[in-house]
């Protein structure tokens, strides 16, 4: 799928400029391997799951790839032990 096509669709008929991928790591790899993510927003809460064969935030992108540069927009800690990272794609 042609996920840059896809967004000048969206821009040209709906005139939609920015929109939240709250996908699982094949649509958010997808989105970013497009060069079409400029933030990313994680929330890390207070627990941890080592199962395997989980979804990363970021699957399938070619082993080929680089990783690709983020710069620290924001962080905010919550009272439950909550962290939100907040980055921008460089």
């Amino acid at each position: 799928m042609d996920l840059a096509k896809a967004m000048e669709i969206l821009a040209d008929e709906f005139n939609i400029d920015r929109l939240a991928i709250v996908g699982g790591g094949k649509i958010n790899g997808g989105f970013l391997e497009a060069g079409l993510v400029d933030e990313i927003s994680i929330l890390i809460g207070a627990g941890v799951d080592g199962r395997t064969g989980q979804p990363s935030l970021f699957d399938g992108r070619p082993e080929s790839s680089r990783p690709i540069a983020l710069q620290l927009k924001d962080v905010a800690s919550f009272d439950e032990g909550a962290v939100w990272l907040r980055y921008l794609v460089k």
